[in-house]
Order: C-alpha cells, then structure tokens, then sequence
C-alpha cells in the first residue's frame, strides 16, 4: 500500500529538508504493541532556536535512548519502500546519509507548503526536532512517525527504490477522522507538481473538480492550502507558456 507521508531527511550541511513522499508500506507495521511505541512526550518541543541541540540530563538521555532501540528482531515486522526522483533533494539527502523519517499526518497545509516550497528554511527549525544523537529529525506535530534507514538501493533513469528498515517510531497525537477536503488538497498537490507533465486543460479540470470538496468539507487552513495550490499552478504554467 502507498501512503501519502512528509519525509524529513539532511543535508550534507545538516540542513532539514521537507517533502511530501508516497512511501510504500508493508503492512506487517501493524503488528507493532504499544509498548514498542516511543512516546513523543519522551522528546521536549524546542523553540526554533534550540532545534540544533537539545540539552537534557544524562540519566534521562540514556533512558530515552533506551526506549527508542527496537526489541530484537523488530525490523523484521515491517518496511517502508521509498521511491524518490534522482532530481530530489530527498534521493540527494539519502545518498549522502541513508537516513529519513516518515510522518503521517493530516495537516494538508503542511503537504500544500511543502509540495511547492513554500517553507522558508528558517521556519522549518520550528517544524522539527532531532533525535538526540541521531540522524534523524521528526515533526513536532504529526499523527505518527517512522525513523527508517535505507538497506538496499537500486535505480534506474529516473528514480531510485530504497528499502527501508524501521529503527524507532513514536506515536504523538490521536488521528480524528478522514475529511474529503484533506484528500483533495493532497491531490491538488501532487497536479501542481505534475505541472511540466500535464497539460494545463487536465490540471485545470482536475482542480475544478476538486474544489467543492474543499469548499463543503474543509476549514481555514484547507481552504488557504487550496489557493496557495491555485496560484502556484497558475504561475508555472505561466512560465511555461
């Protein structure tokens, strides 16, 4: 099954990149107890200024990290398959530090944001922490995440395919309900990345099928992730034409 996620991976300059991914999940994830589930409450929630280092006591860090290695064997109960386009800064990211985290998230603004480049780099350290003496940065707010490492990698022209190992998880908010207005927004998205691809009668068609979903379902944020869509799709076919 292809979820549709926010991967966090790092550049050669430890900077977070953020990017919408359709990651495919192998289901087996499911079997996972709750007393493998790392709580986000184990992590602070740093100020954009403290996300490069988080200070914390010892004792508190031994016991966290502790909790985060996976029992024995627990790889074996499920992987992520990663697919990014060798263009990506994700596939860039990857290559050099086979290391990302896959969020689930309802927030269909982030996913708008991101799909587009809409997140300046300062505001990204407000979105993130780091897993202290990792690799690995997650969101602050997301349903669930996935700290993977990539295993084996093959690629052609295009794309890459990298198998992913699960080495820590966390569960950190409750998810409420499916809303018709998210899913149309995640699809708006993936058109307006699919600009140079599609010709602009499609998208347009498909966006104008889209939108009373996201007039009758959705609220502030889908209704301005919406437009930020609208208007990004406009200028790149402007540029193209």
């Amino acid at each position: 099954m292809i979820l549709e996620a926010i991967v966090t991976t790092v550049d050669r300059q430890g900077r977070v990149n953020i990017a919408p991914m359709g990651p495919q999940w192998n289901p087996s994830l499911q079997r996972a107890t709750q007393s493998q589930t790392v709580r986000s409450t184990d992590y602070p929630n740093p100020s954009a200024e403290s996300t490069e280092s988080i200070p914390r006591d010892a004792d508190q860090s031994k016991q966290n990290r502790d909790s985060q290695s996976p029992p024995k064997g627990e790889d074996s109960e499920g992987s992520f398959l990663l697919k990014p386009f060798k263009t990506s800064r994700t596939y860039t990211n990857l290559i050099h530090q086979p290391s990302a985290t896959i969020h689930i998230t309802d927030d269909a603004l982030l996913f708008a944001r991101a799909a587009v480049g809409k997140i300046a780099e300062d505001e990204k350290k407000s979105l993130v922490q780091p897993i202290e003496g990792t690799h690995w940065w997650t969101l602050l707010d997301c349903h669930r995440w996935f700290a993977v490492e990539t295993t084996v990698t093959q690629e052609d022209s295009l794309r890459a395919s990298m198998a992913c190992c699960v080495r820590h998880r966390a569960v950190v908010r409750p998810f409420y309900g499916f809303n018709r207005a998210k899913h149309a927004v995640i699809e708006a998205a993936i058109l307006a990345t699919r600009t140079h691809l599609l010709s602009q009668e499609q998208v347009h068609s498909e966006i104008s099928r889209l939108e009373p979903l996201v007039e009758k379902t959705g609220g502030p944020d889908e209704h301005l992730a919406f437009e930020i869509l609208k208007v990004t799709i406009d200028e790149r076919y402007a540029t193209i034409g």
